[in-house]
């Protein structure tokens, strides 16, 4: 379990594979060191979607000593945990539900009981804090209905919880009709300074300079790729799903070409290549590579493709041509480097690729299929 000193923020989700590799990092002007990580709790999220080079994570995964993980379904993540604890869907459990500048605080009723022994997240935390003799203290005398109450009351007064509760929804206070960026300090730039050293708009850091980071200079600055190929590929999000969310459901299926990912291509391109719409093409370069199903659109510039993120990671063991997600996953391609030693952020979007027809026997996805399980044993085995 990772401990990390007071004060000292938490490295963001893209450094989880480089985390388990390298013993320090560099960020916001300092050399930090990663804690020794021997167990990974992941709950919520699926790295195997969100990460870069997949096939370095996957090997990252193999460096702790134990991976649980809460899932409702039997993705990548799932797959290369040791421990899967089933948690409940959103559709099968009571939760608020609100985000930023939302109009309403809806109302999430449950509308199917859990499937399985499928727990939603709370109740987990709760029995393995009984576990350890802190059940009290976790829950304080709680249940996961009854943190609702507590949280609503916490704000609101009227209506009651219960009025709320059956109404669906409560309509919030509106905000701001119209909000100017640094109003305050364009009205008046002397008594509402800006948070930086001058208290005014800076376009150089002598602080940022200082740190002698190359891939961040002290100064906006256009800096050349670090890789090159043929193609430069765009990893979208996709508009069949949220993120990977329900990868498996008819809507996201619906959109697959030979059922993998879509990949656009510029008519010319693939010709250059000898591929039509509708094969099977290998999108690769030195990382990986991954299947997808060609989609030819003049309103495609040359020399780009477009692979949308979100198919779920299916890679294929020991296949000829190496590395290979059978799906359509672009983070088997994009580069698990950061957008700069400042900020650590994600540079995953892009990619420069290649792509072929893929010819012979193209592997059966699997991803999207449940797992094989052992009948339970018999008491007293």
């Amino acid at each position: 379990m990772q401990r990390r000193q007071r004060g000292q923020p938490e490295p963001v989700c893209g450094l989880i594979a480089d985390s388990t590799v390298n013993l320090e990092y560099d960020y916001d002007g300092e050399v930090r060191r990663y804690p020794d990580t021997r167990l990974v709790y992941w709950a919520g999220g699926n790295p195997f979607h969100h990460h870069q080079d997949l096939n370095r994570l996957r090997r990252a995964f193999t460096r702790p000593d134990t991976i649980v993980v809460h899932e409702p379904h039997w993705t990548a993540t799932a797959r290369h945990a040791d421990i899967v604890l089933p948690a409940t869907t959103a559709l099968e459990r009571e939760d608020l539900g609100s985000g930023r500048r939302d109009t309403h605080l809806i109302a999430m009723h449950r509308i199917a009981p859990p499937a399985g022994e499928a727990r939603d997240d709370y109740t987990i935390f709760a029995a393995l804090a009984a576990r350890f003799g802190v059940a009290e203290a976790f829950t304080e005398g709680r249940t996961a209905r009854q943190w609702l109450e507590h949280l609503y009351g916490s704000w609101r007064d009227e209506p009651m919880f219960e009025q709320f509760w059956a109404d669906g929804e409560l309509k919030l206070p509106p905000g701001r009709e119209h909000h100017t960026l640094f109003a305050d300090f364009r009205d008046d730039p002397v008594a509402h300074p800006l948070r930086t050293p001058s208290g005014r708009i800076e376009i150089t850091s002598a602080t940022i300079a200082g740190f002698g980071y190359p891939d961040c200079p002290g100064h906006p600055v256009w800096l050349p790729p670090t890789e090159s190929g043929p193609l430069w590929l765009i990893a979208n999000q996709p508009h069949t799903r949220l993120r990977s969310q329900l990868d498996a459901g008819d809507v996201s299926s619906a959109g697959k070409v030979a059922g993998r990912e879509r990949i656009r291509l510029n008519p010319a391109d693939a010709a250059a290549r000898g591929i039509t719409t509708g094969d099977v093409v290998r999108v690769f370069n030195a990382r990986g590579a991954c299947l997808a199903g060609a989609v030819l659109d003049d309103a495609l510039r040359p020399g780009v493709v477009q692979l949308a993120t979100g198919a779920w990671f299916d890679p294929v063991e020991d296949h000829p041509t190496g590395p290979l997600c059978a799906h359509g996953n672009p983070n088997v391609l994009t580069a698990d480097i950061p957008s700069s030693r400042l900020s650590q952020g994600c540079a995953g979007q892009h990619a420069a690729v290649d792509v072929e027809r893929f010819t012979g026997p193209a592997p059966h996805v699997r991803a999207l299929h449940p797992p094989l399980l052992h009948p339970p044993l018999r008491k007293g085995r």
